[in-house]
């Protein structure tokens, strides 16, 4: 029996029924977290486990933060949670500019990643349109992508499982092989708008896409007027060492999608457009009830500016560096992981077994990872960790990997 407050007590069959209430679309892990300190999470009993998820790429200052609090505290003090896009807030505009900086012209928010892919996606055959004619609408996506799962995202998100039960998918939304000689075949100026890419394949395994390759892309959609996308829901925001991934590619894009990590847990997304492409967009082109309202925004404004502070980016590089060494390490010891990649704070492992054994091992040792696939282990630790606790993470790994 479970006393939840000196006058309610729920037994375990309660505890269940109350488990059971939410639509089974995760299967879900089976303690139950409480509290959060720094980069670890407590569940019911006490039992502290060292993240290294971050709630799926998206608590990058960790929890508990004193920064994020006070944003919230001084968002409520004014008593504008919400108040509609028909009006005007300092912290949304003051955002937008922090955010689109001098790399681009506007900004849309919005309440999620798949939310801002489908509305990239939207802008896209809008400019496409007016640049090109009726038929400039395709949208061409890569082997190992994933976009979200709303109709147009899922669409262009190349998991069969995912796809198969909700067919028929948004049509104009394809799927390419990552080869140059393929994309140069599928990408033609007249019927596509725009193509759409993750520098680093989060969900389809960790694939970092090679850089010459992302270059030759860049060229190509240039040269033949298709907008080029970066999805960097899951990859921006720090988690690479730079704050936006295509940094790293020398490839700037037209659009960015942003997500996960941007408001510090609370929904929110962002899509990021260059000055050609916001000039098409007109008033009823696209909505939200709620993106970027005042509460979420203010709190944005406080991650996205820790965010980009140099010496925390610095820290992960080099910390990335040195965890990609360390994982390199556990692989020749134990025999156990069959390839590695990533960089930063984004790792994927091949290992020997399935990975969902792993991650519940993991479990029972007080370590939190999350898997890119049957066989691939996800390492997403938040950007504030310390080089003594990805030690000590390393470590976990290597005592459940053997």
């Amino acid at each position: 029996m479970t006393v939840t407050s000196p006058d309610t007590e729920v037994t375990a069959d309660a505890q269940a029924d109350r488990s059971n209430s939410i639509l089974g679309t995760y299967k879900r892990a089976p303690m139950k977290f409480v509290r959060g300190e720094g980069v670890e999470l407590i569940d019911e009993n006490g039992k502290r486990y060292l993240d290294f998820a971050s709630g799926i790429a998206v608590n990058s200052l960790g929890y508990g933060d004193a920064g994020i609090k006070s944003a919230i505290t001084e968002a409520l003090d004014t008593g504008l949670i919400h108040v509609s896009n028909l009006y005007r807030t300092e912290a949304g505009e003051e955002l937008s500019l922090l955010l689109a900086g001098d790399a681009f012209a506007k900004v849309f928010f919005c309440n999620s990643g798949a939310e801002a892919n489908e509305g990239a996606f939207k802008f896209a055959r809008r400019w496409g349109r007016q640049v090109g004619s009726e038929a400039k609408t395709g949208i061409v996506a890569l082997r190992g992508s994933f976009h979200g799962r709303l109709f147009a995202s899922l669409a262009a998100t190349d998991r069969p499982s995912y796809r198969a039960p909700f067919r028929p998918l948004a049509g104009g939304v394809s799927i390419c092989e990552r080869d140059i000689h393929a994309l140069d075949a599928a990408l033609d100026g007249e019927t596509t708008a725009a193509l759409i890419l993750e520098p680093v394949q989060g969900e389809g395994g960790v694939r970092v896409l090679d850089k010459g390759f992302v270059g030759e892309l860049r060229a190509m959609t240039k040269e033949r007027g298709i907008a080029l996308i970066f999805d960097e829901i899951q990859c921006g925001l720090g988690r690479l060492g730079s704050f936006f991934a295509y940094e790293q590619f020398d490839a700037k894009p037209d659009i960015v999608t942003l997500a996960k990590p941007i408001a510090g847990g609370l929904p929110m997304g962002a899509i990021l457009v260059s000055a050609e492409i916001g000039d098409t967009i007109k008033p009823g082109d696209h909505g939200t009830t709620f993106g970027g309202g005042p509460l979420v925004a203010r709190v944005a404004l406080e991650v996205v500016r820790r965010i980009k502070d140099p010496a925390l980016l610095a820290a992960v590089r080099q910390n990335g560096e040195w965890l990609g060494e360390s994982l390199r390490g556990v692989a020749r010891r134990t025999g156990k992981i069959r390839a590695i990649r990533g960089a930063g704070y984004m790792w994927g492992l091949d290992v020997v077994e399935k990975a969902g054994d792993v991650i519940e091992r993991g479990w029972d040792a007080g370590l939190l990872v999350i898997s890119a696939g049957d066989h691939t282990l996800r390492l997403l630790p938040p950007l504030i960790i310390a080089r003594e606790q990805l030690t000590r993470g390393v470590n976990l790994l290597e005592k459940i990997l053997s």
